[in-house]
Parts: C-alpha cells; structure tokens; sequence
C-alpha cells in the first residue's frame, strides 16, 4: 500500500511520528475516562496546528503510558507539539480529576518529564496502528 502524501503551500509530506508519554513516576493513574480525554485533548492540539492525530491508545494494564501517532504539518516541530500536548493535559486532568489523582501526587505532576518519539518510517503505518491499538490487551 502507498503511503499517501498531504499537500501544503510549498510542499507534499508524511510525516508520522509516533509518541509516548510516560504518567510521573510510572504511577498507574490512567484509566478508561482520563484517556478518553486525553485523547481529546490532543486531537484538538493536532487540529490546532494542522497536524492529525491518526491514532491514539493508553496502556489500561499497565496504567502508566499513552501512545499517540501523528501525522505532522511540515513547518509544526515535534518539541512544541509535545510540550503543548503534555502541558495541556497535565493542567486539565490534575483539575478535573484532584480527588483521584491526590494519593499519588502531592506536587503539580502528571508526565514524566521526558518523552519518546519514533518516526514511523522502521515499521509500516499499518503495523504502528495495530501496536498501538493492542496497548492494555492482555493476549
């Protein structure tokens, strides 16, 4: 299957990058309702700054991960994305979820301070996908 290409002003590009973020001290706070709006939250992020948030699925085993894929706009870099995306969430999620979130933080946390990103040029879009989809299956 050929890898389809966006059109910009000056340019074609597919650029997939494939992102994990890590809960602060690997503590397993996300569940079901938080990743629904993390998710969201991202999306709106993504559509922002032209960029598509294909898609999107936390670990419900482990608790403590969530994997994104996104199709970047050309000009958008990684490092803003992410940092948007992660100060965002962690704002949002720490309000609406206090009560929750309070035996495991006691300070303004919720990422860990770092994040993985892979291009998705090493496996197919196809098989990303699928990895990602599969996070919290316990096969």
């Amino acid at each position: 299957m050929a890898r389809s290409l966006r059109s910009f002003a000056h340019s074609r590009c597919d650029i997939q990058i494939h992102i994990v973020f890590v809960t602060k001290f690997r503590h397993p706070v996300l569940n079901e309702q938080i990743e629904y709006e993390i998710i969201e939250m991202c999306k709106n992020i993504c559509e922002k700054n032209r960029c598509y948030l294909k898609e999107a699925k936390a670990d419900l085993v482990l608790k403590d991960h969530i994997h994104l894929l996104i199709d970047f706009a050309p000009d958008v870099s990684v490092s803003t994305i992410v940092n948007t995306m992660k100060t965002v969430t962690s704002r949002e999620i720490r309000k609406r979820h206090a009560q929750y979130l309070k035996p495991f933080y006691w300070k303004p946390f919720f990422w860990k301070r770092g994040y993985c990103a892979v291009s998705g040029g090493g496996a197919s879009i196809e098989v990303i996908k699928q990895y990602i989809q599969s996070q919290g299956n316990e096969d």
